[in-house]
């Protein structure tokens, strides 16, 4: 089964590499255009988010290259694993990320895929710019200090 969160959304899939190869700016909710079968593997645990973005198309917002296994179940209606997947946003916030990538350089980056508590597929995204390698190093030496610290006052009681 998919692993819950505090807040009681069940996490599908996660992107934990986001994290370290982008400045996340924002964090936005949005909906997920999915077939039957594509929902019932995402309930199982079997999707990668991992190698996808979203982009812009036609006016829309489509996610791409995320994964979702086929569904053994669904013989005659299977679906393709990769297909483009459309994100529900409401206008104005779909017209403001739409500007932010073509205007800023920014990058729409998936964080995770959860079914909020009403069982609605949704995705978090982040509005990112991608960090450089000293950026990551620098990111790494900081996360490196907070655990030595957190160990060192954990010794000393």
């Amino acid at each position: 089964m998919a692993a819950a969160e505090p807040d009681g959304h069940r996490i599908a899939a996660q992107n934990r590499k986001a994290r370290h190869d982008y400045f996340i700016d924002e964090t936005i909710e949005a909906g997920i255009v999915l077939f039957g079968s594509e929902v019932k593997s995402l309930r199982l645990g079997k999707g990668s988010i991992t190698e996808s973005y979203a982009t812009a198309r036609d006016g829309d917002i489509y996610l791409l290259n995320a994964h979702i296994a086929e569904y053994s179940g669904a013989h005659h209606f299977g679906h393709e694993t990769r297909r483009p997947r459309k994100l529900l946003l409401h206008k104005r916030e779909r017209d403001r990320l739409v500007g932010a990538i073509r205007r800023e350089g920014m990058t729409l980056v998936p964080l995770s895929l959860y079914f909020n508590q009403r069982g609605r597929a949704k995705v978090a995204l982040g509005l990112a710019r991608g960090k450089k390698k000293f950026d990551k190093r620098d990111s790494i030496k900081e996360r490196d200090w907070q655990r030595r610290k957190a160990k060192l006052m954990r010794e000393r009681g």
